[in-house]
């Protein structure tokens, strides 16, 4: 194996969903019981408790984070909506934009949840304050409503009147408003069931009230129409008022919030989702599925299980997240889109839950292999395990760096969830069955407390450094009862499973080997769940390969500096395609080291969970010797190409850097600066203008030549002037791949015959904005 190094190669805020009811066993807080069968249960949280881990290790950061955060700063706005004054400045980000309030919802979910575990009294004196603050809101707006969104007095009148206008992610001029109200919504009701706060689903109810006296005069046209706009899960949290009250009208009212262009279409099997924006659609199916339980209806469980498997299956990167740029896009072609903004957390957050559903509908371990891929793989790595802090996306463009939030600023929606995830981790280590079996899904460190049955069991485990899983039993009573254990599939060998130092008598049940036996004081269960390195390719391309030890997902540390464009990332170059021939284990645990060759260095590689403040890459490109000879001319080709580009260039412009910008005499109205895909770049926002000087050939035909990353999905139309004269329009919504497109526009003869320099001005058109521009060149023919 040969080791050799090359070139690897605007963020759009949108959103999720906070925590979704999962059916409980005799839940008497449920007016209205499930139509159809649940085969298997999640047991409280209280009853779970992580022991030492990486998993325990995010909840305590994550706690430290949830009561450093200010209630009164979170609650400013709606006090300040409501005409009451508020008792503190507000936060920044989206918290101070158009999106105000969602994290609040987050925040009370987060609270709700961590009590639920912990028994805590600080995580139930917030929860009771910010409702206790939410419900004098109400109370002053005299309508039900509760919000802090900018102008949504206006905005909701409007709607309530039929005059609907929506772009996408605005509704008259909002943004995503509906989803906000459902970030509220949802956050008292978890105040309700996790927290037991009574007034939290009064004001919850009188919410859904409120949405049903705006929406009651629109028409289906009307409706769907306003469902253009990101609404998150009001579906969900419409039908789950339903469940706990037994008042129809929330149901009928949860199908006001049904997008029947993509959600009918799901449920004829259609795979509807590319270029469509991935965390808008996934609460829509959270609500479907909750509503099939609720109802039997066989379309919402159609769509939801059709949704699940594509995305799962067609979507989804190798550490089970989805979508770039926050988009879906062509099934099983993902290799062109390893970028900076891949994998938005909040879409496996709510993915997660997804398959929470289905499983307990079906329990089948191929559900919890997926939730275990994408826990340990996406939402572990999402979060500074030292500081608490949480990923927007988690990139995955090979040579990257995981980019965290702020404290104070950003509040952005995978901040919200992110303050949901690593307090819950306990949800789904064990489940119940109808039958009173036990499924053990995933392999965490952790104790269980049964207390219906007299049962405390405690899951020892190291996976994947020690193959061993223990799992001890102590019984008030000798108890009778199957024990599920999940088959992984990852499994590098044999699973062994012994009680009491014995082989086990079992069977294989829908992927879980089923012990059931009467189980004591003192039994353990031990399992041996051998691991080894394996590849998982891309599905358009096998040479794109990601590497895994047992579950968890491997990423080359390269290093606290930027890879040198020169040198690149690396690729390997061998003809063994098993990877533990060049890829071997080092003296620390789970750390392993690639093979060392010549003069180039090997690349230490550790679980990607543990990757925070360094570059990496978690994709490779493996090539035999043969096709590396012919990637060898590809990147000449490319070299050459290079070198004649800058023979030719007349002048090059260097955006958001301060001496280039002096030396091009860049000006303009509505500018913005910043960086992305390690470059930065230049935006005139909402119909702005971007100026500059160019040094000309006077003698020569000459190209200006602007560089812009594709797969925008946003309004990006401008013309393109020099000296005045329009010579291109341009759209850049086109340009549909995640990459840098450098655009010629050839300029007249006439407007550079004996100039040495022209003016270049992009115009955006009304309502829209010209670039972001990455670089400007300009070259002689």
């Amino acid at each position: 194996m040969r080791l050799l190094f090359l070139t690897g190669v605007l963020c759009l805020a949108h959103l999720a969903t906070a925590q979704t009811y999962l059916p409980e066993q005799n839940d008497a807080r449920m007016r209205v019981k499930t139509a159809v069968p649940i085969r298997a249960y999640a047991f409280p949280l209280s009853a779970v408790k992580l022991l030492d881990s990486p998993f325990k290790t995010a909840m305590e950061a994550d706690t430290r984070f949830l009561l450093n955060l200010q209630p009164d700063r979170l609650l400013a706005q709606f006090r300040a909506h409501a005409g009451l004054a508020p008792k503190a400045a507000k936060y920044g980000g989206w918290e101070s934009s158009g999106l105000a309030g969602h994290s609040l919802g987050h925040y009370l979910s987060a609270l709700a949840l961590q009590y639920a575990a912990t028994n805590d009294p600080e995580y139930l004196k917030r929860v009771n304050y910010i409702v206790d603050e939410l419900a004098d809101c109400q109370r002053a707006r005299k309508t039900g409503y509760v919000g802090a969104i900018p102008r949504e007095d206006t905005v909701f009148a409007e709607v309530a009147q039929g005059n609907i206008r929506s772009r996408g992610f605005d509704l008259n001029g909002a943004w995503s408003p509906w989803y906000t109200v459902h970030k509220v919504m949802a956050g008292l009701l978890d105040a309700y069931l996790y927290a037991h706060n009574d007034k939290a689903l009064a004001v919850t109810v009188g919410m859904a009230d409120w949405t049903g006296e705006t929406l009651k005069n629109l028409t289906d046209e009307q409706v769907q129409k306003m469902l253009l706009c990101e609404y998150g899960g009001m579906n969900d949290v419409l039908a789950n008022i339903y469940a706990l009250t037994g008042n129809k009208k929330y149901l009928d009212l949860s199908y006001k919030f049904h997008d029947r262009v993509v959600l009918d279409s799901l449920a004829h099997q259609k795979d509807i989702l590319p270029g469509r924006h991935a965390n808008t659609q996934v609460p829509k199916l959270i609500g479907t599925i909750r509503r099939y339980e609720l109802t039997g209806s066989q379309p919402d469980l159609a769509m939801s299980d059709f949704f699940w498997k594509t995305v799962v299956n067609h979507h989804t990167y190798a550490p089970g997240g989805n979508s770039n740029y926050e988009y879906l896009s062509t099934p099983d072609q993902l290799t062109d889109k390893l970028t900076d903004n891949t994998m938005e957390t909040c879409n496996t957050h709510n993915m997660l839950k997804l398959t929470r559903h289905l499983f307990a509908l079906q329990p089948n371990a191929a559900y919890m292999d997926y939730y275990e891929r994408a826990l340990y793989n996406h939402i572990l790595a999402s979060q500074h395990h030292k500081t608490g802090m949480v990923c927007y996306f988690v990139p995955l463009r090979m040579g990257t760096r995981k980019h965290f939030s702020d404290e104070e600023e950003d509040f952005t929606c995978c901040v919200g969830t992110g303050m949901e995830n690593h307090v819950k981790y306990g949800e789904s280590i064990f489940f119940k069955g109808a039958d009173q079996s036990l499924f053990v899904n995933l392999f965490i460190p952790s104790e269980l407390n049964w207390a219906e049955k007299g049962l405390r069991l405690t899951l020892n485990a190291n996976l994947p450094a020690d193959p061993t899983v223990r799992l001890t039993v102590q019984a008030d009573k000798p108890t009778k009862l199957p024990i599920r254990l999940r088959k992984p599939y990852w499994l590098a060998g044999p699973m062994q499973v012994r009680v009491n130092g014995k082989a086990a008598t079992s069977t294989v049940q829908d992927g879980y080997v089923v012990i059931d036996q009467r189980w004591k004081t003192g039994d353990v269960v031990e399992l041996t769940l051998p691991a080894s390195l394996r590849a998982m390719p891309m599905p358009d391309n096998i040479a794109r390969q990601a590497f895994f030890y047992g579950p968890v997902l491997l990423a080359g540390d390269l290093g606290t500096t930027e890879p040198d464009p020169m040198q690149g990332v690396p690729v390997f170059v061998t003809s063994n395609a098993d990877p533990n021939a060049w890829i071997k284990s080092a003296a620390q645990p789970l750390t392993f080291t690639t093979a060392q060759t010549g003069t180039r260095t090997s690349v230490s590689l550790r679980p990607f969970y543990d990757v925070q403040d360094t570059y990496y890459t978690v994709y490779w490109d493996v090539f035999t010797p043969d096709t590396w000879k012919k990637q060898q001319a590809v990147y000449e080709q490319k070299r050459r190409e290079a070198a004649d580009l800058d023979r030719r260039t007349v002048d090059l412009l260097r955006l958001g850097e301060m001496q280039p910008e002096r030396d091009h005499n860049v000006t303009g109205d509505k500018l913005e600066a910043g960086e992305a895909h390690t470059r930065k770049f230049r935006v005139a926002t909402d119909g702005g203008a971007l100026s500059f000087t160019m040094k000309t050939d006077p003698a020569a035909r000459n190209t200006l030549i602007g560089t812009y990353w594709g797969m925008d999905n946003r309004g990006r139309q401008f013309d393109v002037l020099v000296d005045g004269t329009v010579i291109a329009s341009e759209d850049l919504n086109k340009y549909k791949e995640s990459r840098f497109y450098d655009i010629p526009y050839p300029i007249p003869a006439a407007l550079t015959t004996g100039k040495t320099s022209v003016t270049i001005r992009l115009q955006a058109k009304p309502g829209n904005a010209a670039g972001p521009v990455y670089g400007v060149r300009l070259v002689r023919e």
